[in-house]
């Protein structure tokens, strides 16, 4: 007989939240057994919750965080979440006063930057809050940066500039290292000209419309595709008609849940 194993659950208490768009909230809890969160930055984790007929049910959540280091007791465990209506996940948020608790379990996944990389470039290519991981990733890819003189294109997928999840904080990035490179792709509604997200790395259209303009390199580069599946699908493809090895194109799709 095959056992299934149930994950360790761990209380997180909510510190702060904060909209990053009109569906989408950023969500900072610290873990409230005191003990450290051992993750890897593109790891997940899984909030447990119970529907009103007591069925269990979980939702998966990739860490935001920003650190190069292990989290240490105390140090805020950040997520975004997407809000859909009539959602049992965003009424448990929503209704999560400062201070309430959730239980989560992992973290989980291999969506992550690997030590032995010898890549030139990263090519990573993300759709709402499939930019998660990439927020996170950046303490390391900062140090790829400087350490190897990697180079990092983001592509980003968003309809309109309002719902550009951590796009601020992506722009600051990249006019701080020169080996960054900050695409915002809005498929419905450009920035006004003149305004603070008007750039010349602005781009009219879908993430997949503009791979080619980048052209990949099976030689140089290593590909991160997280969002909307059909986004990822679509990159795949075009990735491996550029002839990366399906080794060097790394997925993670994710599905609004309710």
């Amino acid at each position: 007989m095959v056992r299934s194993i149930v994950p360790a659950l761990f209380p997180l208490k909510l510190a702060s939240r904060r909209m990053l768009a009109p569906t989408v909230a950023h969500l900072a809890f610290s873990r409230d057994d005191g003990l450290p969160l051992d993750y890897i930055p593109g790891q997940f984790i899984q909030v447990h919750f119970e529907y009103a007929d007591g069925t269990a049910a979980k939702r998966s959540y990739s860490l935001a965080t920003l650190h190069d280091h292990a989290m240490e007791p105390g140090e805020l465990v950040e997520i975004a979440v997407s809000y859909v209506p009539g959602g049992a996940a965003t009424a448990l948020f929503e209704n999560l006063d400062i201070g309430g608790t959730i239980q989560a379990s992992g973290p989980f996944g291999r969506f992550c930057l690997q030590p032995r990389d010898d890549n030139h470039r990263y090519l990573l290519i993300g759709t709402g809050t499939g930019v998660t991981p990439y927020r996170a990733m950046l303490p390391q890819l900062e140090q790829a940066m400087a350490e190897r003189d990697a180079e990092v294109v983001l592509l980003f997928g968003a309809r309109t500039p309002e719902e550009l999840l951590y796009g601020d904080e992506f722009r600051a990035f990249a006019d701080a290292h020169p080996g960054f490179r900050f695409v915002p792709c809005f498929s419905r509604e450009l920035p006004a000209p003149g305004s603070a997200q008007d750039h010349a790395d602005v781009r009219h259209g879908y993430v997949q419309q503009f791979l080619a303009e980048f052209a990949p390199s099976a030689e140089g580069d290593i590909a991160y595709l997280c969002g909307n599946p059909d986004m990822v699908d679509a990159c795949f493809e075009a990735l491996k008609d550029h002839g990366l090895p399906v080794p060097r194109i790394r997925r993670e799709k994710y599905v609004s849940s309710k």
